[in-house]
């Protein structure tokens, strides 16, 4: 059953480009909205103190072992409720916010995909599995990015994403296969029963990089944060969904998913707190220097990445229910804020918040909920803003590390408070600039694109739920506590269950209190005096940045390869074939000689008569006449002698089958050259300087001997039982039939033929749209 709910969002799909056809009636999002809704009303279910983890498994490729195996714990329910209910809140703003004149079609199929790809990394138990829908979110994800492929941002944007994080899914497969090598299985919940085998493997190094590579990259942490900005030039949306509660969260996921089995490793705490803990302080660093409002929210959310991915590598019980207490928080507060940006760019025409101010008086109720998303952002200390609450947790856990025998551990757990606090200083800056810099101080209308006003009460739904909830969880933090936060932290935790009571005042001695003090305090003041320090930039980051060094890897890439292709692509076929044989020759013939694969014994050989000697000798004479031959039909009649005397070779060898078929396809092959024969160029002495003629025979010569050596090697090669004999015995009760190569065709290689015929019809297809193209040119 739980399948059917992760494969909904892709049925659906099928069906949109057919309701579309009606969105000028009724606007397509309404009908793609029950989707997420039915999702998220199937799964709330499960919501509760006394929830147990539950598994179902659907088998795909059993012989593999790659089947659908779907587990439901406290952490990837945390995520489909995400997931779901975002969605809903997304697609609903997202009627509004796409007018009906829009691709409507592609975006929601794209939109459905994505959900799709997220439910599966959310509740795939099998690592193939979720490595396939994982792939699929950077597939859909681009889609997305680049909805509006006109404008040359959004091409290079969504390019961009998928370039990095396809790297980082590569690696993360990398990771799987010799984790299940070494586990012998391909089941996550296997594996973590299975440390102690993967922490004593000589490849943990090894695993662990391409673990992090796969996660770091999806969840943009340092160095690899720059897709994200870009990423922004996606509808809101979009953004509000991919970039703030799901997609970026998939790394975040899959940290979180694994810590049970590298939790015993201090590498995994040094490394994932510190990528974490830099990622907080160059984000928050970073947002205040921007001008854009989606671009503040871009690195913002990198910021906020940074610190859950830090939580998650201290291990403490502390905080990874802190961890996965912000991850809901996060969702609630910056998912309105996108929501926010897209009706301030919808209703004034611009993001620039140079050209914004004062728009409270002309937006009230955007103000009123920008002003509650970004001071829950900012952890301002109220005890209605749910974000106060999961910063304070992630100041406590940040003070109780624990013990490490490596020294720079141990020196990490030592600083790690103060880097805490860094971070937190300027995600503080950053939030008051979002709202002050937008919502207060001077109106600026003569500068605005449109003149502003309060959006339609449907815009204004979606984030004044989601600001809803960032009341409802800041009021009433402990009803979400038991029901779903505490078996997340305790899925994390691996053993055990994990349970933090959640506390608004913990006294003015409480150091965590303390920090956020500290943090608003000397945030304030950094935001008062921005204009006086904000020629930093100048010196850090300066003109030096990774948008750099990924734009210079691209040319580069793009002008090295330019250089190699047009080497060698120069319009000439017989190099082209050259090249080809030439390379099959030295790699196969070079593996045959590696791993003694040569086998010449000719003793089980069928014996040779006067009949195959015979037509081998006017097959050959008939190969040299095609070279000498001067006039195209004989060209023509003396290459059908050829294919005609192999059909001989089969009938003489007994196999009257594949002696028909090349019949069929020599009778078919002279036909189409007779057909075209007004086309064919003539027949011309060769020019060609005397050492391409020797590479030519050579080349000839020793790809001829090539493919005698494998033909031999591989009929004296009984590595295995011949699958012959199955297929002798099995034809008739199998295929019910006892012409085993028609029941092998048919039957047991079914999907073969199919595939094949569905090559052959893509290819009909094909040329049948380059003849009318042709027909269509010669028209105009």
């Amino acid at each position: 059953m739980i399948i059917f709910f992760v494969l909904l969002p892709i049925m659906f799909a099928f069906l949109v480009p057919i309701i579309s056809k009606w969105k000028h009636k009724i606007h397509t999002g309404w009908l793609v909205l029950v989707i997420p809704i039915i999702i998220f009303t199937y799964f709330i279910r499960f919501v509760g103190s006394d929830f147990v983890p539950i598994s179902q498994s659907f088998p795909w490729i059993p012989s593999l072992h790659i089947n659908f195996d779907m587990y439901i714990d406290g952490l990837s329910l945390l995520f489909v409720l995400l997931i779901s209910g975002i969605g809903s809140l997304v697609v609903l703003y997202s009627i509004y916010y796409l007018n009906k004149d829009e691709q409507l079609k592609q975006f929601y199929i794209y939109l459905l995909l994505f959900m799709a790809a997220m439910l599966g990394i959310a509740l795939s138990d099998n690592v193939y599995v979720l490595y396939t829908f994982w792939e699929l979110t950077s597939l859909s994800s681009f889609l997305l990015i680049g909805y509006w492929h006109n404008r040359e941002r959004s091409r290079y944007g969504a390019l961009k994403s998928m370039l990095i994080t396809v790297l980082g899914g590569l690696s993360l497969l990398g990771a799987f296969i010799t984790l299940s090598v070494i586990t012998g299985t391909t089941s996550i919940r296997v594996m973590i029963e299975n440390s102690d085998k993967v922490l004593t493997s000589p490849f943990l190094g090894i695993i662990l990089v391409f673990l992090f590579l796969g996660a770091f990259t999806k969840s943009a942490q340092f160095p690899f944060h720059i897709w994200l900005p870009d990423a922004m030039e996606a509808p809101t949306p979009v953004s509000a969904y991919l970039h703030s509660a799901t997609m970026v969260k998939a790394g975040i996921y899959l940290i979180a998913r694994f810590s049970p089995l590298f939790a015993a490793s201090e590498w995994y705490f040094m490394v994932v707190s510190t990528v974490g803990l830099i990622t907080l302080c160059w984000g928050s660093y970073m947002a205040v220097r921007q001008t854009d409002l989606k671009a503040i929210l871009a690195f913002s959310t990198i910021s906020q990445l940074g610190m859950i991915m830090a939580m998650l590598g201290y291990g403490t019980e502390a905080a990874l229910f802190a961890a996965v207490f912000h991850i809901l928080n996060h969702a609630t507060f910056k998912g309105s804020l996108f929501m926010v940006a897209g009706i301030v760019d919808h209703e004034t025409g611009t993001r620039d918040i140079r050209k914004l101010g004062g728009l409270m008086a002309l937006m009230p109720i955007t103000g009123v909920l920008a002003l509650f998303g970004t001071f829950s952002m900012a952890g301002f200390p109220l005890p209605f803003l749910n974000g106060f609450y999961s910063k304070e947790l992630f100041f406590e856990s940040s003070l109780h590390i624990g013990h490490f025998e490596n020294s720079y551990a141990a020196l990490l757990a030592n600083v790690t408070p103060i880097i805490a606090v860094l971070g937190s200083i300027f995600t503080f800056v950053y939030s008051m600039y979002l709202f002050f810099g937008t919502f207060r101080g001077k109106l600026k209308v003569d500068e605005l694109p449109q003149k502003p006003h309060e959006a339609p009460i449907g815009m204004l739904i979606s984030p004044i739920l989601l600001v809803f909830g960032v009341i409802i969880i800041g009021l009433f933090p402990n009803l979400f506590n038991k029901g779903i936060l505490s078996h997340a932290a305790s899925a994390i935790l691996g053993g055990g269950h994990v349970e933090e009571k959640i506390y608004f005042w913990h006294g003015w001695d409480s150091p965590a209190f303390q920090m956020s003090l500290l943090v608003v305090g000397l945030g304030t003041l950094l935001f008062l005096t921005r204009k006086k320090w904000r020629t930093i930039y100048r010196i850090l980051p300066g003109n030096v940045s990774f948008n750099q060094v990924y734009d210079g890897t691209i040319k580069r890439s793009e002008t090295y390869s330019a250089a190699i292709t047009n080497s060698y692509m120069t319009g000439s076929l017989g190099l082209y074939i050259r090249l080809i044989l030439s390379t099959i020759f030295f790699i196969t013939g070079g593996v045959l000689l590696y791993t003694n694969g040569i086998n010449l014994n000719v003793s089980e050989m069928g014996a040779i008569t006067a009949p195959e000697i015979l037509v081998a000798l006017v097959m050959i004479i008939a190969s040299f006449g095609t070279i000498f031959a001067r006039n195209r039909i004989a060209a023509i009649l003396i290459l059908g002698v050829v294919g005609y005397g192999i059909s001989l070779l089969f009938v003489f060898f007994r196999a009257p089958d594949l002696a028909l078929t090349q019949l069929i396809i020599e009778t078919v092959t002279v036909a189409l050259f007779l057909l075209s024969f007004h086309h064919l160029p003539q027949l011309e002495k060769t020019t060609e300087r005397p050492i391409v003629k020797s590479a030519n025979i050579f080349i000839s010569v020793a790809f001829g001997l090539l493919m005698g050596i494998i033909g031999l090697s591989a009929h004296n090669s009984k590595w295995f039982k011949p699958i012959s004999e199955y297929f002798i015995e099995t034809s008739h009760e199998l295929g019910g039939g006892d012409n085993v190569v028609n029941v092998i065709l048919v039957d047991m290689r079914g999907l073969d033929t199919l595939f094949e015929i569905s090559v052959l019809g893509l290819a009909a297809l094909g040329i049948y749209g380059l003849l009318k193209l042709g027909r269509k040119r010669e028209a105009e």
